[in-house]
């Protein structure tokens, strides 16, 4: 492909990958798939083709299984003192911040956000949680329990556990943050001491493709630790979490695919962790710093486009401060530029794909007939085939109408008022969803802040602030929001197993 096409002035590096033949990456060489089929990656702003991507099927999720399986079993990562993992985690992460720049055009070019969002949050975000979770390569550890059998009187016995890596991980990654997905599903893997395939979702392979290939230039992983196939779920993904030889899946995504997974992960009982979807409830209590809370509940929903499943989709405004906060933030979405990610001044881009485009499309639609009030936004278009969605506010909404209770994943906010001061029922209100990802509450009031976060059930509650990620702070859901959690140390559960050991002294 000529990257001219693009219209946009990109990294050499960008150029150079971006006209490249794109293969699988099995067992540290770059291999043609079974099938010899490949798929278009577009670009969201156009609807023009940017790339073309191997078609992985079963064979090659095959051949990448028993290479991971392989190195494991070889010990040569396995075995591997826990310092020079370390050392070589933590080399990961310089790499991505020196191909920061083209790493961030990557992900605007496929996933359409703004390329200056992606350079200020994805990129750093993503090297970051290699570096912290290289620091935990040495300090993985079990403990020595004391123990006394009842029925062996007077015997003695020395008790201990060990922390082991718990083997192959096939891991399945989304569309919304491509090259952050891939980071938070490597670097504990590679940590605890698991070998690793990964498969990118079909509309975004860029960033994870071009993140292995800087793996393999540096030549610091042995080979059949990390494999990529690209693909399709069907072709790609089922037989990845079906297959038997992998130990573990860990899969980011919908809640539907998220339940698909699980069951095609029952027949060898192998450990599942998934990160799925969200409704996350935005509460605004009237003592709260107002302005500080409008743009927040804005950027809580606008980030990203709202493809985030921890997006503040749910707004409860204390009726005294309901019109200032559901004014101010249609105010910002009616500011907001809207417009190809590469471009500079573009502060929203499109959505990831024209599916994506239709279904949000169709949650508008449906908000305005079950009678929603659309005070900014409601607007899309698709006639430049790029996939614009414009920042939507919904007034008037109530819990039966069918915008408040699925997940869109797009830029829509639904606003309610609320007048009982009584926590209880606030929080019976926010927890009245399937999900429990994250929430945020806005309060000058610390009691308030601290009861109501215990209240509701999700897995993260932020207070006067919303979206702050951090390596060391675990992420996940409760309910249909997933099982187990990302990053921090909490993530090094999923990929380890615990062995008890006595000894009869």
């Amino acid at each position: 492909m000529d990257a001219s096409i693009l219209n946009y002035k990109v990294n050499d590096n960008v150029g150079d990958f971006l006209s490249k033949e794109k293969k699988l990456y099995i067992a540290g060489k770059w291999i043609d798939p079974n099938s010899g089929k490949s798929f278009d990656v577009e670009d969201p702003a156009t609807g023009k083709k940017i790339a073309s991507c191997s078609a992985g099927n079963s064979k090659d999720i095959d051949l990448a299984v028993k290479a991971a399986r392989k190195a494991f079993d070889s010990g040569v990562w396995t075995e591997m003192s826990n310092s020079e993992k370390g050392k070589i985690i933590w080399k990961i992460g310089d790499l991505i911040d020196k191909h920061g720049e083209e790493l961030a055009q990557l992900e605007s070019l496929d996933n359409g956000k703004p390329v200056a969002v992606a350079g200020a949050a994805d990129v750093p975000l993503s090297s970051d949680i290699f570096r912290y979770m290289a620091g935990w390569a040495t300090k993985i550890e079990g403990n020595t329990i004391p123990y006394s059998c009842l029925y062996t009187p007077g015997a003695k016995y020395h008790s201990y556990t060990l922390r082991e890596p718990v083997g192959v991980c096939g891991q399945i990654i989304p569309w919304n943050f491509p090259l952050l997905m891939a980071a938070w599903k490597i670097a504990p893997a590679l940590t605890a001491g698991c070998t690793v395939v990964l498969k990118p979702a079909e509309q975004t392979p860029l960033s994870a493709l071009r993140l292995t290939e800087i793996i393999h230039d540096a030549g610091i992983l042995p080979e059949g630790v990390l494999n990529l196939v690209t693909g399709f779920g069907e072709d790609a993904g089922a037989p990845l979490a079906e297959h038997p030889m992998v130990d573990k899946v860990a899969f980011t995504g919908s809640t539907e695919v998220g339940k698909i997974i699980t069951k095609a992960a029952s027949g060898n009982l192998k450990k599942v962790s998934l990160e799925l979807g969200g409704k996350s409830p935005t509460i605004i209590f009237p003592d709260a710093d107002i302005d500080a809370a409008i743009a927040g509940a804005a950027s809580a929903i606008f980030f990203n486009h709202g493809q985030c499943c921890c997006a503040g989709s749910r707004l409860f405004a204390h009726e005294k401060v309901f019109d200032k906060v559901s004014e101010g933030i249609a105010k910002i979405a009616e500011n907001i530029k809207v417009g190809p990610g590469m471009e500079t001044s573009t502060e929203m881009g499109p959505l990831v794909s024209d599916e994506q485009y239709q279904k949000v499309a169709g949650y508008i639609e449906s908000g305005k007939s079950e009678g929603g009030e659309v005070i900014a936004g409601g607007n899309y278009d698709n006639s430049s085939g790029g996939h614009f969605v414009h920042p939507t506010v919904f007034a008037k909404t109530n819990a039966d109408m069918t915008l408040v209770k699925e997940e869109i994943f797009g830029p829509v906010v639904c606003a309610q008022p609320f007048s009982d001061e009584s926590l209880e029922k606030i929080a019976t209100e926010a927890n009245n969803t399937n999900f429990g990802l994250a929430a945020s509450v806005w309060t000058k009031n610390i009691s308030v802040a601290h009861k109501l976060a215990s209240k509701i059930r999700a897995g993260t509650v932020w207070v006067n602030c919303h979206n702050i990620f951090d390596a060391s702070l675990p992420f996940g859901g409760y309910k249909e929001s997933g099982w187990g959690r990302e990053m921090g140390h909490e993530v090094l559960k999923n990929y380890t197993e615990v062995k008890a050991v006595t000894v009869n002294l």
